[in-house]
């Protein structure tokens, strides 16, 4: 059976791989899914980039990002579809970006962007589920709040820690800086039907601060054990609370779980570092920016250097949830919103992850994913604002393999649909878990015990 080695690269077959691909694979007493697996990492690797990445980290745009202001400018568009802006010129010749994304016009060359992404929903929590799992939602066209279940598609990260183990410790994937909440606790970011063993940790950065003064709706996680508690006491708390259930027999496995990862944090010094922005020097955070996008980014960068597979960034400067509507989703304000609250941050913090991880040697193991649930429309509305678009918005990937420098996908002349290699979410994460060595078609069981392909999307030709 394949294993996995010790860096977190997964489907291993240094020992084997060869003649299994190559000799008789019947007459070695495989399985058929055993086999069909083998044909698919075979089909997988014939493709440039599988398999470069070892870590992934997504910042997602909650709320719908503007195609038309960041990834996808019409310059040429009526004024009542572009408004005053002005797209820029970056450092790729021929490729524009929105006037209030200087920063990442100087990040072009490592950059990927797909303008040509779509799909059929128009509400936020539908739109979300659909880009957050790769597959649409349990109640089409209907928006109405629907809770979290064990019958919702795992989310990325949790799809992703099915395949790729952390280190020793470390969770297997992790989101910050707060779950998305509208009407509800948003359901596809959690491990669905996987179970709870694949839900993401959850975690503030512990001094990040809101960026326009929106107040954070939920705490951090205090990593640090009581004055009077030490590791031995811990330990022997725990040790006797294993006892007592091993001798009344009862144990639960969720219970375990969740005491395993707890004991994993508190106890080894080197999961608890990772965590500390503290250890970092106060110009490099400064450099991500003081707010909660930036210290997202920042502890992204640190976990996925540790070991964690994968991170998702809520890309938002304070509070996404807020009364104050501290998100993406700009119905009024377009133009102030993201030239003055959204963009600023997540450009800064971008830009400084993008920087750091190719100072250390590390952008080319570790893809990175803008994404969002979809664009907003062409025309403004009466509010100087735009509204749920999903029949065409953008999307752009950085490192892992990708060859930067280039667009995938055209738009037509006001980014109403595309009209050149059209995708959708499927596809998006396709890219991500070949980026990651996970063949698209590789198989998980539902909470029925049925197996379902992990995704029914391609790969975007975008690895060199």
């Amino acid at each position: 059976m394949p294993h996995r080695k010790a860096d977190h690269t997964c489907y291993d077959f240094r020992l084997t791989r060869r003649s299994l691909l190559f000799a008789g694979l019947g007459t070695l007493g495989l399985s058929l899914s055993e086999i069909l697996a083998l044909r698919s990492l075979r089909a997988a690797s014939a493709v440039r980039g599988f398999g470069r990445a070892k870590s992934c980290i997504v910042f997602f745009a909650w709320g719908g990002m503007s195609q038309l202001e960041t990834w996808d400018p019409k310059p040429d568009a009526p004024i009542e579809v572009r408004g005053n802006y002005r797209p820029i010129s970056t450092r790729v010749p021929g490729i524009l970006l929105g006037e209030y994304m200087p920063g990442l016009a100087g990040q072009t060359h490592r950059l990927a962007i797909v303008r040509s992404v779509h799909h059929k929903e128009t509400g936020h929590r539908n739109a979300a589920y659909w880009n957050l799992t790769g597959h649409a939602p349990h109640n089409p066209g209907n928006d109405a709040p629907l809770p979290p279940s064990r019958r919702d598609w795992p989310c990325l990260g949790s799809m992703v820690a099915r395949f790729r183990k952390p280190a020793k410790g470390f969770p297997a994937c992790v989101a910050v800086p707060y779950p998305i909440a509208d009407r509800g606790l948003l359901n596809g970011q959690f491990g669905g039907f996987l179970g709870m063993h694949y839900d993401p940790l959850i975690v503030k950065p512990k001094g990040a601060t809101p960026y326009g003064g929106v107040s954070p709706t939920t705490g951090e996680a205090h990593l640090r054990l009581p004055a009077d508690v030490d590791n031995r006491r811990l330990t022997d708390r725990m040790e006797l609370l294993n006892n007592v259930g091993r001798q009344i027999g009862s144990r639960d496995s969720a219970f375990d779980h969740y005491q395993q990862m707890a004991a994993d944090l508190l106890l080894s010094p080197k999961v608890r570092s990772a965590f500390d922005l503290e250890r970092e020097p106060p110009k490099v955070r400064d450099q991500y920016g003081s707010h909660m996008c930036g210290q997202s980014a920042l502890l992204a960068r640190r976990l996925t250097e540790a070991g964690v597979p994968i991170v998702t960034i809520y890309a938002s400067a304070g509070d996404l949830n807020g009364s104050k509507g501290d998100n993406w989703d700009t119905h009024g304000k377009n133009f102030q919103r993201l030239k003055n609250a959204l963009l600023p941050p997540l450009e800064r913090a971008s830009i400084a992850l993008l920087n750091d991880l190719a100072a250390c040697g590390r952008l080319d193991e570790t893809l990175v994913v803008f994404l969002t649930e979809f664009g907003r429309t062409p025309k403004l509305n009466r509010n100087s604002g735009r509204d749920h678009f999903p029949n065409c918005y953008s999307v752009a990937f950085a490192g892992g393999g990708i060859v930067g420098g280039q667009v995938l996908g055209k738009s037509d002349r006001i980014a109403s649909q595309p009209i050149e290699a059209p995708c959708g979410p499927a596809d998006i994460h396709a890219t991500i878990f070949h980026a990651l060595g996970i063949p698209a078609d590789a198989h998980i069981v539902d909470n029925l015990g049925r197996p379902l392909a992990l995704c029914d999307g391609e790969p975007l030709p975008l690895f060199g």
